[in-house]
């Protein structure tokens, strides 16, 4: 049962309404450089105590709570603990977390379409080190964004399955991109487009040392 404080739970310095937001229930074309991500909700949960069994509560934030005013780098993969996103896609950025931030980077974000359950768990497993901040994004490097309902997702144009190659629902096709107050400044997709019920699962251009290499030549 989700807590009704996330049906009530309001940011009113955003200044759009509901029906403003992006309607998840339909495939959009991939997004390209220029445009602006979707405006839409994500329902996570965030720690509002140190102590108990389970010290946390839903809450929810909006694509402008983690791009608004921010020059920020985003990578999505298909999914928690899978084997490439768990062996070398999450901790390539997690490992140069300090080298990105300093190319002029505010924030590091990874997403994909699990819940806020299943993404601390990964991060705890994957031995990110834990922010116990109170109402913190909960990791101190990389923070991980649960996109459980894939609204952001196919905002993007993102969206696909692997249905029969591995009985995957609906997830998010691996890129990554340099988001620059909501618009997307650069943009890395493997393969160059979304395939659906690809064979491959190729992390060739959405890596860490690829987003280096061109924020480094950015900066020069």
């Amino acid at each position: 049962v989700v807590d009704s404080r996330v049906a009530t739970d309001q940011h009113t310095n955003m200044g759009t309404t509901q029906s403003k937001k992006a309607d998840a229930s339909k495939p959009k074309p991939m997004i390209k450089e220029g445009q602006r991500v979707p405006n839409v909700d994500f329902v996570t949960r965030v720690r509002y105590s140190l102590k108990g069994e389970n010290p946390f509560e839903w809450k929810t934030l909006t694509s402008d709570d983690y791009f608004k005013g921010k020059r920020v780098v985003l990578f999505a993969l298909p999914g928690a603990f899978t084997p490439t996103c768990s062996s070398t896609h999450l901790p390539g950025y997690e490992k140069n977390y300090d080298k990105i931030k300093a190319l002029g980077v505010d924030e590091i974000y990874c997403l994909s379409v699990n819940d806020a359950f299943v993404m601390r768990r990964w991060g705890l497993n994957q031995g990110l080190q834990e922010d116990k901040t109170l109402y913190s994004n909960g990791f101190k490097k990389v923070k991980l964004i649960p996109d459980g309902a894939a609204a952001f997702t196919r905002g993007m144009g993102m969206s696909c399955t692997w249905t029969s190659q591995r009985g995957f629902g609906e997830r998010s096709w691996r890129y990554s991109a340099v988001i620059n107050d909501g618009v997307v400044e650069k943009l890395f997709v493997e393969m160059g487009a979304v395939v659906q019920n690809s064979e491959e699962d190729p992390l060739e251009v959405s890596d860490a040392d690829t987003m280096m290499r061109y924020l480094t030549e950015k900066k020069a």
